[in-house]
This record gives C-alpha cells, structure tokens and sequence, in this order.
C-alpha cells in the first residue's frame, strides 16, 4: 500500500509502498497520534521510523498506475 508521509517543516514528504494490511498500516498511525513514533516498513525491507511530534500528515492509498504517452488521461 502507499502511504504519504507529511513532515513538519519539510518542503518533500516520504513516499513508501508499506508491507501490511490496511489495517495494521492504520493501526501504526494511531499509535504514532498517541505519541509512539511511526514505525513502517517497505517492500524492500528497508524500515521509516518518524517521531510522532514531527508528523504533519499520512495519506493512505493505492499507488496509481503510470500513465504513457502525450495525451494519456
């Protein structure tokens, strides 16, 4: 799944593709609202840890397939 990761007082956010269900992915944020540190993991097994204080926003979702071409809408 992609997930989005805004951080406070960064110009460019952190794009993954986390390993996990939904429901796991979403767990790990509630936590990280509750003051435990995001902690993810992507599906090359590298591993993004955020402090909670500095998240600004996570956005879940399906990544969106590419798009080829001039005029391809």
């Amino acid at each position: 799944m992609e997930v989005k990761i805004g951080i406070q007082n960064v110009a460019r956010e952190i794009v993954i593709d986390a390993t996990g269900s939904e429901d796991q992915i979403v767990a790990a944020v509630e936590a990280a609202l509750s003051g435990q540190a995001l902690d993810l993991r992507d599906e090359r097994g590298r591993r993004v840890v955020v402090p909670a204080g500095a998240l600004g926003y996570v956005d879940l979702g399906e990544p969106s397939r590419g798009r080829v071409g001039f005029g391809a809408s």
